[in-house]
């Protein structure tokens, strides 16, 4: 049975392919299943852009989707980039040059004001119209500079409290403990099954 990813980007999917192993869904991008056009996301919070983008792709593609919507929220920047996070610096600019307009926007900014948080909602819907939600939340605070490879996003400029290191230096199986998706996927797990007993 597959389960659309609503994603183009082929590091989320291996993220979800490691969280939701042993499910009985096959994982398909919106690249695989012919779905190019993306959802303009205008909910006022993540949790409404991720239901509009899963009830959208669900109706699309008629099967049922996992979308999610995923925040920085930097306290010395009033909450920013928050549900702009993609969009933070110019729609068409790449991580490197988003990580980058964040720590100019923190210049001068001391560590103990540097606190911040990723948020991550997700939402599984069908094509007719049914949802199931989960949430998750990491705390941390804004680096200096930018370090790690492993990740996307946000994650080279992002330390987690948890420990203490750059979300982008952690292995896999640590990010999938401590990151918002990770924490927001155990729900998403849950929920799925619950579906797979029930299909």
């Amino acid at each position: 049975m597959k389960l659309l990813i609503a994603t183009h980007n082929r590091g989320k999917l291996s993220e979800y392919a490691e969280i939701l192993e042993g499910l009985p869904f096959e994982l398909v991008t919106l690249d695989d299943v012919g779905i190019a056009d993306d959802v303009e996301e205008t909910g006022a919070t993540l949790l409404e852009n991720a239901r509009l983008k899963a009830l959208t792709y669900a109706r699309q593609s008629g099967l049922r989707a996992l979308a999610d919507d995923s925040g920085l929220e930097v306290d010395a920047l009033g909450g920013e980039p928050g549900v702009y996070s993609k969009r933070y610096a110019g729609e068409s600019k790449s991580d490197a040059e988003r990580n980058a307009y964040v720590l100019e926007k923190m210049r001068g900014v001391p560590q103990a004001k540097r606190t911040a948080r990723f948020r991550c909602a997700i939402v599984i819907a069908d094509a007719q119209g049914q949802t199931w939600t989960s949430e998750g939340t990491c705390d941390g605070e804004i680096a200096f500079e930018a370090r790690g490879t492993n990740g996307f996003g946000y994650d080279p400029i992002f330390i987690v409290n948890e420990v203490g290191k750059h979300m982008a230096e952690l292995p896999n199986e640590v990010k999938n403990r401590v990151s918002h998706r990770g924490r927001a996927a155990i729900g998403a797990r849950e929920n799925l099954e619950r579906l797979a007993k029930i299909m």
